[in-house]
């Protein structure tokens, strides 16, 4: 009896001992999520022990962790005892898995059987509320809460907080906050966590001092939020919480570094980005991801690439979104052989099935594939399109120019029931502006402000863009003055229309606006009101926008670099233009367009086609406009041999389709090279329609060689084209003049009169102190019109002193040019040493010419006058043109 009594006693121990061993070995494999822990379970069923609670639980947590959900639920329902630490497990495998329907009856079905949950269980609960919008059912639980006695639970209140968050209810769970009082740091990190969620930054920022003059120490999490804030608040916010990880001594874990990445790579800090990353040997494939990210945002293309492949080298596997970042760089590379290659990966890695991947590879053949079949193919593939899905495809075909079709899709997405985003609506409205469609566009402006995407700033962005491109400048200011909130792309947009219009002076006062709103300018606002400053001819502006350009660091930017060599080479500062064209690291089309077309204006053709050499040396290939410039430059210094050369290597080397624009600019040369027949050829044998504008640069060279049967050959065929042009009729009356055949001029100009067609006035603008002030031939109304005219009689009175003689003088003519004007108020206006800058609608005459050239004898100043694309630099009784 003793002896079976011991052997009981022996067999309890063992029984305890392997219990205990059985409990150790799950806690260990359910901390690491090891799968082998699964294989206790057989051992546990033998000893008998299937009933344990405590062991079926912790089996439970390693099914849910490990295998499918399905499973655990299948261990679940044969567990025979269950308590709420089994029911809390279930619900929280549920919740974890995105399965929060199920979490939500599961729930229930815990209230059904009695079970009472724990703060846990409700923490789980309020997730899975926040997930489905399920607002009042989280109400609801808050009210159990109450009841039950956990309104002050730290772990609920932390839950509550984030839910209320999750409904922009941010008031309500700063109230939460603010009653609780003694906050750990965990609820101190979520209320923070729901400000920067709000995009109230600074109010993250403020609680965050609270927390610390609390004497609450911030963890990891804190700070990856206060990132968060700063990478919207600025660079150097984000300085100052970095130093403020530092002295708390936070462990510089992977997810924090993703952060810091993340942060410094928004402010174009990429050396200071990839030194952090490189702190510690912990990388992980989102810090991988927000590497290669950082690097697509700014323009690093081939170190993004690097990245991509240093991370598969290295052995960790891209997810989705780093094959979204990578695809990125490929549309922006507008590389189609490497979107392709990272197409195959993205296969191998069975990522093409999602939705991200597949927004990422319609977005990358939409922009890099001449063939929108392919955008079109992998769209068909994504099981369950989104609107990122039906945005990126539509954007597409509006960038293959399918704008209709675009409006299409826009129809047929809405039919399938997705609701377009504010990306949506900015790109149709986009399609619209590129078809010049007003009437859609006002059905579609009226849609929109039945949604709330009205006051969406992206869509409200686009109509600013849509109404101004169509010359509604009032109607975008309307919308602009609307707007509760504006931004630089707001005013870029008005400033780009505004530029294409003509209205320069306009967009300068641009600037006030974005002052008054508090808005810095950007790289392509800077670029617009340089390309404004250009075309008015205010260097004195154009100078004050470099300065800024400097001292805010745009100047960095290649587009505001692009604008001042444009604004430099307009203005006659060549000098100027050159030094800025050295200082881009490495220029673009742009900027060796700009460079070439500021020498050829300026009258120095051999530098202009020097740096042409210098381009294509540089690997740069020329476009259309570049043989545009080229082609003017040999025109302007009479290289015709040359020229031609040019024009028959467009096609032949740089497969480069010659347009209208330079068959005009042959003919030209030709024409004024006296080689009128083959100027004529051109014209007969060009692959387009003739326009009048070529027929005139023909008669306009026929006037110069005093042949009279082409010309009227010209003139006839021009007026066919366009009645209305009196340039044809003024040119054809002077040639005959020029001939002796005064008659026929008269009779000329009588059929003129008899249409009446009027030659439009020439006008001259000149800009000082920030004002631009235009001249017409003839201008009396001027304040100081009394002054300038005085002023103009004065150099003439000095004209006779020194011998110097111009036609006006001879024939008494006291109705002066618009030039002569703009002249004379420059130099009353202006300190004796500055330059004056003046812009003219049309060419200047042979008679303001050699007035000007007379006055800079005179008065040793510079002054410089834009005709069209061409400078005359007038300096010591000398022009730059040489004549010509």
């Amino acid at each position: 009896m003793l002896c079976r009594t011991a052997s009981r006693i022996v067999n309890r121990n063992e029984v305890t001992r392997l219990e205990e061993t059985c409990s150790r070995v799950l806690s260990f494999c359910n901390s690491n999520s090891f799968r082998e822990g699964i294989s206790v379970h057989s051992p546990i069923i033998k000893l008998g022990l299937q009933d344990h609670l405590y062991l079926n639980n912790n089996l439970l947590s390693l099914y849910a962790k490990c295998f499918e959900v399905d499973k655990a639920r299948h261990f679940f329902d044969e567990m025979p005892y269950k308590d709420v630490v089994s029911w809390t497990g279930m619900l929280t495998a549920y919740v974890k898995s995105g399965n929060h329907d199920v979490a939500l009856s599961f729930f229930d079905s815990m209230l059904i059987y009695g079970q009472c949950p724990n703060e846990f269980t409700l923490s789980s609960v309020l997730r899975s509320c926040s997930a489905l919008g399920e607002f009042e059912y989280g109400t609801c639980i808050q009210a159990y809460m109450i009841k039950q006695g956990f309104d002050q639970n730290p772990i609920l209140v932390s839950g509550l907080i984030d839910f209320y968050s999750k409904f922009d209810f941010t008031g309500e769970a700063y109230k939460l906050f603010i009653n609780k009082g003694n906050h750990d740091t965990v609820s101190w990190t979520m209320m923070i966590s729901s400000f920067v969620q709000a995009q109230r930054w600074n109010q993250a920022l403020l609680l965050y001092i609270d927390m610390v003059e609390a004497g609450v120490p911030p963890n990891e999490f804190t700070f990856v939020k206060l990132l968060a804030a700063c990478s919207v608040l600025g660079l150097n916010y984000g300085k100052l919480v970095h130093a403020h990880m530092l002295l708390w001594g936070a462990k510089l874990n992977v997810m924090l570094k993703t952060a810091l990445v993340d942060m410094y790579s928004r402010f174009q800090r990429m050396e200071d980005a990839i030194k952090v990353s490189n702190l510690t040997s912990e990388y992980d494939t989102l810090l991988c991801t927000a590497v290669i990210s950082g690097f697509a945002q700014n323009f690093m293309f081939q170190k993004a690439i690097a990245a991509f492949c240093k991370m598969r080298i290295s052995g960790i596997l891209p997810n989705n979104f780093t094959f979204s970042s990578i695809l990125n760089v490929s549309s922006l590379m507008l590389s189609l052989e490497l979107g392709q290659q990272i197409h195959s990966r993205v296969v191998v890695a069975g990522l093409d099935d999602d939705v991200s991947v597949g927004n990422a590879l319609v977005n990358m053949y939409a922009k890099c594939s001449d063939k929108i079949e392919d955008a079109l193919g992998v769209f068909g593939g994504i099981s369950l399109p989104n609107v990122i899905s039906w945005t990126s495809l539509i954007a597409g075909f509006a960038e293959h120019g399918f704008h209709r079709d675009s409006i299409h899709l826009f129809m047929e997405m809405r039919a399938t029931g997705v609701k377009p985003n504010s990306f949506t609506i900015s790109s149709i409205i986009g399609s619209l502006n590129a078809a010049k469609s007003l009437p859609q566009t006002l059905m579609l402006h009226g849609l929109v402000i039945k949604t709330n995407l009205y006051k969406d700033i992206v869509v409200q962005n686009a109509l600013i863009d849509f109404y101004a491109g169509v010359g509604m400048l009032d109607d975008a200011w309307q919308i602009v003055h609307m707007m509760n909130h504006r931004d630089a792309i707001t005013y870029t947009s008005l400033a780009s229309r505004m530029n294409q219009m003509g209205h320069h002076e306009l967009v300068l006062h641009i600037i006030t606006n974005m002052y008054n709103d508090d808005i810095k300018l950007d790289k392509f606002s800077m670029a617009s009101f340089l390309s404004a400053a250009a075309n008015l001819g205010m260097v004195v502006t154009g100078k004050q926008l470099h300065c800024h350009s400097v001292k805010s660091g745009l100047g960095r930017w290649i587009s505001a670099s692009n604008g001042l060599v444009d604004l430099y080479g307009k203005c006659g500062c060549i000098r100027d233009a050159q030094r800025a064209f050295g200082e881009i690291t490495v220029p673009d089309i742009f900027s060796w367009n700009g460079l070439i077309s500021g020498l050829q204006s300026n009258g120095f053709i051999s530098s202009a086609l020097s740096a042409f050499d210098d381009m294509r040396l540089a690997g740069v290939r020329p476009d259309v406009v570049t043989f545009v410039l080229v082609l003017s430059a040999c025109n302007n210094g009479k290289l015709v041999d040359l020229g031609l050369e040019y024009f028959q290597s467009m096609s032949e080397i740089y497969d480069v389709v010659p347009q209208l624009d330079h068959y005009v600019h042959l003919v030209d040369m030709l024409g004024q090279g006296g080689r009128l027949e083959e100027a004529m050829e051109v014209i007969q044998t060009m692959p387009f329609k003739a326009n009048a504008v070529i027929y005139k640069t023909l008669l306009r060279a026929c006037k110069a060689h005093s042949n009279i049967p082409l010309a009227e050959d010209m003139a006839r065929r021009g007026l066919e084209l366009d009645p209305s042009d009196p340039a044809f009729y003024i040119l054809l009356a002077n040639l005959y003049e020029d001939s002796g055949r005064h008659d026929l001029g008269e009779k000329t100009r009588n059929v003129m009169r008899e249409k009446r067609l009027r030659k439009n006035p020439s006008h001259s603008w000149v800009g000082i102190r920030n004002k631009v002030h235009l001249f017409v031939a003839g201008e009396r109304s001027h304040p100081q019109i009394n002054e300038i005219y005085e002023k103009i009689e004065s150099f003439e009175a000095e004209f006779k002193n020194h011998g110097y003689l111009y036609q006006g003088m001879r024939t008494g003519d006291s109705n002066y040019h618009s030039e002569k004007l703009a002249v004379a108020f420059g130099l009353l206006n202006t300190p004796s040493k500055t330059p004056i800058h003046i812009i003219k609608n049309s060419s200047i005459c042979r008679d303001c010419h050699d007035f000007i050239k007379f006055v800079t004898r005179l008065v040793g100043k510079e002054i410089i006058v834009r005709e069209g694309n061409r400078l005359h630099s007038f300096g010591k009784g000398e022009c730059s043109c040489k004549g010509s």
